[in-house]
């Protein structure tokens, strides 16, 4: 395993994120503060409880996981995206430093930014909405775990592309909706009978269950399912990775 070669890259990503601070961290959490004043502080005091917890506290763990989501795939779509662009990527590509250590390199920056604007926003929230969180430990492990999936789901992102339109197509017409859809201001126990059987087949609800339950204790859907669907779309984006730097797909491009 060559160290020097993913702190390097490691090192290179992080900053960047430094150079562009309002962009990449206070951007983000300033749109979320937006979302605590409105929907926790202004409309969440006009509503009820929701499985015992106040509105404006219900929807934080929403709220991060649609910021963690979308920022995760931002970061390392742009990381691994930019030398090809400029032409930089066929330096890495003649440098003796193997795919696990790229991927270790560009991803690990990544689900560290984004791990660390997701404390930022729980810090935010603090500010306008009390909330404990019942199972900390399951809280930090659902957070690693859903960076570093969408990191490496970015990271795919970014070879598949071929122009900074491809890059932002995924996040903003495919992951923000099923976002919103998969529960993130609601339960889906809200829903009529019939569009909680099709919710279920959003991903995303898995993701913003199990979260939320590390919070409050309770979801929609069990822990263990939640728990197990994040596991299968890491081993997906994992073959997936291994698969681009087996054929080399569109890594010279």
């Amino acid at each position: 395993m060559n160290v020097y070669a993913i702190r390097a890259i490691y090192q290179f990503e992080m900053a960047r994120t430094f150079r562009t601070l309002m962009q990449s961290i206070a951007s983000p959490v300033l749109s979320t503060s937006l979302y605590f004043v409105v929907f926790g502080s202004a409309i969440g005091s006009r509503m009820g409880q929701i499985d015992g917890v106040s509105y404006g506290a219900f929807i934080i763990p929403g709220l991060l996981m649609l910021s963690l989501l979308s920022e995760s795939i931002s970061n390392a779509s742009f990381g691994i995206y930019m030398p090809k662009w400029s032409g930089t990527i066929f330096e890495l590509l003649s440098a003796p430093v193997s795919f696990v250590e790229v991927v270790i390199g560009y991803v690990g920056a990544a689900a560290t930014k984004s791990i660390m604007l997701g404390v930022l926003i729980l810090a935010t929230a603090r500010i306008f909405v009390p909330y404990e969180i019942a199972h900390p430990f399951w809280m930090v492990g659902f957070l690693v775990l859903t960076a570093v999936t969408f990191s490496m789901f970015g990271f795919i992102i970014g070879v598949w592309a071929d122009g900074f339109e491809k890059l932002q197509i995924i996040p903003l017409l495919v992951v923000t909706p099923l976002t919103f859809l998969g529960g993130a201001f609601y339960s889906i126990h809200m829903l009529p009978p019939l569009w909680q059987k099709i919710t279920l087949f959003n991903p995303v609800v898995y993701l913003i269950s199990g979260f939320r339950w590390s919070f409050y204790g309770s979801s929609d859907v069990n822990v263990e399912v939640s728990l197990g669907m994040t596991l299968v779309f890491l081993s997906l984006c994992l073959g997936g990775v291994g698969w681009i730097f087996k054929t080399g797909y569109k890594l010279k491009s």
